[in-house]
């Protein structure tokens, strides 16, 4: 204990130290986040220096192994850490898929070599990466998927497509699903690969969405060619590389439920906006319906930890990302809800930038209950792995 509490007083001062005010301020919309990558245009001079100070210590993956530049903190230091930059409202300092979903993923499947190759430029932030997993006729049925890899010698030629890659237009690299193999059963034939979206072969097509912008795109594969050192795990068998990312990618969704460092509580939004003088807010209908939305937020955000820890215990996650999945969905769909019951009239109005996140959040919200398997496919999930139900 007494080695936690230095650690907790050495995390407090560094951050004080190092964590620029202009990364303290909430979040006024998704474009604040720092995406990284080869293209991307920092902000702020303080998102830059906040990435890089962060980096320099592996903070950006606290609990992934210092060898690869993470930060090689035991559970009980992550969570110090990460109470100490909610204390001071920090932002987290690199949003990335690799972070959130492709890195497990490599920690557990990939070779030595592929680690020190990826690894340490996801936690820098010097790739963007994309997931290339749904397909026209594969999404929730996703074993059904059909963009093909050709064994060609040396390389695999890739053809086909995939739907719904958020950020395709803007990432370096896709971790992609592909067939390898016709002539078994679906959940089988099916390998994972990495490669360069600038490849010859590769283009991308934005989809506008009813929020009026959108981060999802089609994606095309044209006689990509793709070396074979760039396949994760073994040939034919990555399905279940693509099971076991799917449980950090539901789980990083059910995130959504929990505001994050900078964004204030929904009582004191509330209370900002419609308060009176004294910050009392009003409205007592809205004043339940925020003080509720903050429990139910404190509850999930309990059992979020409580499964990290079974998690880093050996438990592994499994079924119970389904859990996050559907009611960090729910959770801020609920949100977005009150943010515009908060915002009232001034919340519809959709064009002026300051004001008009409010109502493309809220339209964009009603997509998370799709994206990484649907509401009603984590239900059944839970059902049959979690409570044992018959079919």
């Amino acid at each position: 204990m007494e080695h936690l509490e230095q650690f907790r007083q050495d995390t407090r001062e560094w951050l004080e130290a190092n964590c620029p005010e202009d990364m303290r301020q909430p979040m006024r919309s998704d474009e604040d986040q720092c995406w990284g990558g080869r293209s991307w245009v920092f902000k702020s001079e303080g998102q830059q220096l906040w990435l890089e100070r962060m980096a320099a210590k592996g903070w950006t993956a606290p609990r992934w192994p210092s060898e690869y530049g993470g930060g090689g903190l035991s559970g009980d230091e992550a969570k110090i850490l990460g109470e100490e930059m909610s204390r001071i409202g920090a932002r987290r300092p690199l949003s990335s898929f690799g972070l959130g979903m492709l890195g497990p993923a490599l920690l557990l499947y990939a070779t030595e070599e592929q680690k020190q190759q990826y690894i340490p430029d996801i936690i820098n932030g010097k790739i963007r990466w994309c997931q290339g997993y749904s397909e026209p006729n594969a999404g929730s049925d996703l074993a059904s998927l059909r963009t093909k890899a050709d064994d060609m010698g040396d390389h695999y030629l890739i053809n086909g497509s995939k739907v719904w890659t958020s950020y395709a237009d803007k990432a370096d690299w896709i971790f992609c699903l592909v067939r390898t193999d016709f002539d078994c059963p679906k959940h089988e034939g099916i390998s994972f690969l990495l490669f360069d979206m600038a490849s010859e072969g590769v283009s991308t097509k934005p989809i506008k969405l009813i929020s009026g912008t959108s981060p999802f795109c089609e994606t095309f594969f044209d006689d990509v060619k793709v070396p074979k050192g760039q396949l994760v795990g073994t040939l034919n068998k990555g399905w279940e590389i693509a099971k076991y990312l799917l449980t950090h990618e539901r789980t990083m969704i059910g995130g959504f439920g929990l505001a994050g460092g900078g964004v204030k509580g929904m009582g004191q939004m509330a209370a900002a906006k419609r308060g009176t003088k004294d910050g009392r807010l009003r409205d007592a209908s809205l004043r339940a319906e925020a003080s509720s939305f903050e429990i139910d937020e404190m509850a999930f955000g309990l059992t979020i930890e409580r499964i990290t820890d079974e998690t880093k215990a050996g438990q592994g996650t499994g079924a119970s990302s389904s859990i996050l999945k559907m009611y960090g969905t729910e959770l801020n769909k609920l949100r977005q809800e009150l943010y515009m019951a908060i915002g009232s009239t001034d919340a519809l109005n959709f064009d002026t930038d300051s004001k008009g996140a409010l109502v493309r959040n809220w339209l964009r919200s009603k997509a998370n209950s799709i994206e990484g398997g649907t509401t009603e496919v984590q239900l059944n999930i839970i059902a049959k792995r979690i409570l044992g139900l018959p079919a």
